[in-house]
């Protein structure tokens, strides 16, 4: 295969941005030190990606759990109590202050407001 077209790879990736998500995250993990499972023959990244895509010699279950813990945001720590435990709300600290914990009604309707009219200056 001299030249990867995007139709080799949708033959086996129908969803075209299923395609783009499991190439561009084997290509940042190629860039990251992965093994090759074929010859790069002075292919940039992203082609070799596609090209491992295009013969199948990636594991796609392996290569699609991988990016889902990629891209997760919740980091589950030790420290943190159990759901069923009550705790005492924190209030987030800004500049060394506490936010306000509740707005006001003219508050919130300038907030609204300036929202309606994507005006920057009303945001808390």
């Amino acid at each position: 295969m001299a030249r990867v077209t995007v139709e080799d790879c949708v033959e086996k990736v129908p969803n075209r941005f299923d395609l783009v998500l499991l190439a561009s995250h084997r290509s940042r993990n190629i860039a990251a030190g992965s093994a090759l499972t074929i010859d790069r023959d002075n292919d940039k990244t992203p082609v070799v990606a596609l090209r491992e895509l295009a013969e199948e010699t990636l594991d796609m279950d392996e290569l699609r759990e991988s990016l889902v813990v990629g891209l997760q945001r919740v980091i589950f720590d030790d420290d943190m109590p159990d759901e069923n435990e009550e705790q005492e709300p924190v209030l987030a600290l800004e500049h060394g202050e506490a936010k306000q914990a509740e707005m006001s009604e003219a508050d919130v309707l300038r907030a609204l407001q300036g929202d309606r009219d994507n005006d920057s200056s009303s945001r808390f």
